[in-house]
């Protein structure tokens, strides 16, 4: 979001190389990990092959360190904010990322995760348009969100009487029910199973913007319908602010938060088809949390 989204502090260059230092540390550990892989495959590949996978992430990463090394404009999360995305992408890549919000911390989260899928949402297409001019390798997409954040206390005061909005009907393409279902949504973010959601957008500061509401809710639906292994992490920023705190607490449930610093919360929600099993006690029906 280009209206506060980003600012500039006293000493941006600090941040910059911080953030620098991130990527370089994950190309070092990367460059480590396929080192044994190249052992391991000498006998089945060419050395062009080899030299290939080697080097095949390195030029989005170098871009990345380029470009906030060189500028005065650095993301809204703070270094500590980032550090805790920045350990579960080191951990789970290459693997799918999703992140509502597009800016210029999206080439520092694409090239965290190399030869992964990360996805780009945005709701302002002249945005998505002046970003893509100076990173044309990210792979971003307008949305338009049915919602605005002066319905926030309608909306939950109302949802549950809607039976497409509830855990057990809820779904997404197509659910034009339930009004905090995102439903104008890309194919392919309905064909991919996430394995990490970050909710930074859309904007959510004044009566008329869409609000993170619809963008809360379909996180937990995506988390909760999850048929892979694994739990879904979803990074929530601005938990500052009442709405956000509010919706997280009600869909992604404040009993899956598992790390938080500053205005993040991590939660680690797992498909709903584990609640019934795992002797939690949640039925995994009629309520979220």
């Amino acid at each position: 979001m280009q209206n506060c989204k980003y600012y500039l502090p006293e000493k941006p260059w600090l941040i910059g190389m911080a953030i620098g230092g991130l990527i370089i540390g994950w190309m070092m550990l990367s460059g480590f990990i396929h080192f044994g892989e190249t052992t391991f495959l000498c006998s089945l590949a060419s050395s062009t092959a080899r030299e290939k996978a080697k080097y095949e992430e390195t030029p989005i990463q170098l871009q990345a360190i380029v470009h906030y090394a060189t500028s005065r404009i650095v993301p809204q999360q703070s270094f500590a904010e980032i550090s805790i995305t920045f350990n579960v992408l080191k951990a789970l890549a290459p693997c799918n990322f999703l992140v509502f919000g597009l800016g210029h911390d999206s080439v520092m989260w694409n090239s965290l995760n190399p030869r992964g899928t990360t996805v780009f949402l945005e709701e302002d297409p002249k945005w998505v348009k002046s970003v893509l001019k100076d990173a044309p390798n990210l792979q971003a997409y307008t949305v338009q969100y049915r919602t605005q954040l002066r319905e926030a206390d309608q909306l939950l005061s109302t949802y549950r009487t809607e039976p497409y909005c509830s855990p057990y009907k809820a779904y997404l393409r197509g659910n034009y029910n339930c009004k905090l279902a995102l439903t104008g949504l890309p194919e392919m973010v309905y064909d991919k199973e996430w394995d990490l959601i970050m909710i930074d957008a859309p904007r959510g500061y004044f009566a008329e913007a869409p609000g993170r509401m619809g963008a809360i809710f379909s996180a937990a639906v995506m988390a909760r319908a999850r048929k892979g292994s694994g739990v879904t992490h979803v990074f929530l920023h601005d938990i500052d602010r009442k709405v956000e705190k509010v919706y997280a607490e009600e869909f992604l449930c404040r009993k899956y938060v598992v790390n938080g610093v500053g205005r993040l919360w991590h939660f680690e929600i797992p498909p709903a088809a584990n609640l019934t099993t795992n002797g939690g006690g949640d039925t995994g029906g009629e309520w979220f949390c």
